[in-house]
């Protein structure tokens, strides 16, 4: 059993926005923490995993505070992508005191919902956010981990409009730069942490 000391102890040290001084002038290489999965999920694609930099404390707490420290002041809101982008959205929008909205795949959310559909290399596929999710006329921050070929951000973003929301921008930990996803997200301000050109 952990006491409950314990466990203000360490929501003290590990709550973003609330590190030392130190650390919060700390810059981290936070490609040192994407993995490289060749052939995966199939053979040619070089994945790239998030999963080291969400299992270090401070290479996370990094990611979320340069992305809180971009867009402070800016956004109302957040809206997440199935499905890492809920874990970066959901822990920015707790360091920025703000709403979190998940953007799901179709069939995974009860009620009334806003869809679009995009197209993939095989078929198409549908984003759906519950509807009035969106506050009318709020700054949305769309959130994820990988910006590849941009569909999924472009949907994402017709879905926050059609909400009667404004898109402020887009956030990403990762961006694979050769894939030219940014082209379908014209005029929008988009913030990548780690670029790999190739």
């Amino acid at each position: 059993m952990f006491s409950a000391e314990y466990f203000i102890v360490s929501y003290d040290v590990y709550r973003f926005g609330s590190l030392t001084t130190e650390e919060n002038h700390m810059t981290i290489d936070l490609n040192k923490y994407i993995r490289n999965v060749p052939d995966f999920p199939k053979p040619g694609i070089n994945f790239k995993d998030v999963s080291p930099l969400l299992g270090d404390p401070r290479a996370f707490s990094f990611a979320v505070r340069t992305i809180k420290n971009e867009w402070a002041g800016k956004i109302d809101a957040i809206a997440g992508l199935d499905a890492r982008g809920f874990i970066f959205g959901a822990a920015l929008a707790f360091a920025m005191n703000i709403p979190f909205v998940m953007l799901r795949k179709k069939g995974k959310l009860p009620g009334d919902t806003v869809a679009v559909s995009y197209d993939l290399e095989y078929g198409k596929a549908v984003l759906e956010a519950e509807k009035d999710a969106f506050p009318l006329g709020s700054r949305v921050l769309i959130v994820d981990d990988l910006l590849a070929t941009g569909g999924t951000a472009a949907a994402a973003c017709e879905i926050v409009k059609r909400s009667g929301a404004r898109v402020a921008g887009c956030a990403f930990i990762v961006e694979l730069a050769a894939l030219k996803g940014k082209a379908k997200l014209p005029g929008l301000k988009v913030q990548t942490l780690v670029t790999y050109e190739e």
